[in-house]
């Protein structure tokens, strides 16, 4: 369709190529070929008689014409979205789609799995990739590449819908015939002896409880990382480092882990560590999405109705240092937000 000479399919492509300031990038965004891309680019130059896109040393950059166009082009598809395309009833028993979710190995052990096993009952239909946290999870959910963002509270977009689902604490885990661990662990003995952590993407960032404890005047002598919370497990089996875990990943895991003729344990954090809440986040462009709306409502029943009260001795904070804390922990780690 066209007006004014204007091919409207291109504004889908002119949002792409605002957005990423990239050929490459808004085609792996269109599901296009570069090719077909660039064609499309040349299109919009023609029509609005401006490069729209100049090369800058090795990236791109936008012009003042293409600047000016990223609020009205993104308006004009919005309304669209949002009054034009009506979008049908959502049926869960037919709809037939994929939704991508970025989650750590701790969200998708303790909710994700079992709830997942509850909607291929509900929605046979429905088809879910699980990506791992990368190094710009906001980013990747910004650029259209995944559906939803489960993570931290401390760690999620102000700019974007999102909901607590679950609330977490930490525990210390090592090896059941650890010396160190026959009664309740000290302070002194937690920051003597040698940890395993789990750290993320091509960064290695740090998980919160990493974060945390960094900032703490005694530091913790870090002797193994490990690529995921799930392996922190097996890496002090048979030694005297300990991990400090989430409690409710160490409720499904330490009762029964056997390796190297030897269990494991838990002991209480013998300090305070902020505990964490699990929130999910999805792109201000899909809150109409009823799919999408579907499945956060049905993780957070699920939370409700099928996940027991976990015993914690921490003191919940307050809102306002929660917040303190989410700015100082964003800030230490532009990159990855992990848990």
């Amino acid at each position: 369709m066209r007006f004014q000479r204007l091919d409207l399919n291109l504004l889908v492509a002119l949002d792409a190529l605002l957005s990423e300031k990239s050929v490459s990038l808004a085609a792996d965004r269109l599901c296009l070929s570069q090719s077909a891309t660039s064609s499309a680019l040349g299109r919009l130059r023609d029509y609005f008689g401006d490069d729209l896109l100049v090369l800058k040393g090795r990236g791109m950059v936008l012009t003042a014409r293409a600047e000016e166009l990223i609020e009205p082009v993104r308006a004009v598809l919005e309304q669209i979205r949002t009054t034009v395309a009506i979008a049908p009833e959502f049926d869960p028993a037919t709809a037939d789609r994929q939704v991508r979710i970025m989650a750590s190995d701790y969200s998708t052990q303790v909710l994700l799995a079992s709830v997942l096993a509850t909607l291929e009952r509900e929605a046979p239909n429905l088809r879910f990739e699980i990506q791992p946290m990368g190094d710009n999870p906001i980013e990747t959910l910004e650029r259209g590449l995944i559906d939803l963002l489960l993570t931290i509270d401390f760690a999620i977009s102000a700019d974007h819908p999102s909901q607590v689902l679950f609330e977490d604490d930490y525990v210390v885990v090592g090896d059941a015939a650890n010396p160190d661990l026959q009664g309740d662990i000290t302070r002194e003995r937690y920051f003597a002896l040698g940890h395993v952590t789990a750290r993320f993407g091509k960064s290695r960032t740090p998980a919160f409880d990493d974060w945390f404890v960094r900032r703490q005047k005694t530091q913790r002598r870090i002797e193994v990382v490990a690529p995921t919370f799930l392996s922190q497990a097996g890496l002090v089996i048979g030694t005297r480092r300990i991990a400090t875990m989430h409690r409710r990943l160490a409720n499904q895991i330490v009762p029964g882990f056997i390796g190297m003729g030897g269990g494991l344990v838990m002991r209480e954090v013998p300090f305070d560590i902020p505990p964490i809440r699990e929130a999910i986040q999805w792109h201000i462009s899909n809150n109409n999405d009823r799919a999408l709306r579907w499945v956060v409502e049905r993780l957070a029943a699920h939370v409700q109705e099928s996940t027991p009260p976990v015993e914690s001795n921490v003191v919940p904070i307050a809102e306002a240092r929660r917040d303190e804390i989410a700015v100082q922990f964003q800030q230490y780690q532009p990159g990855p937000r992990n848990n």
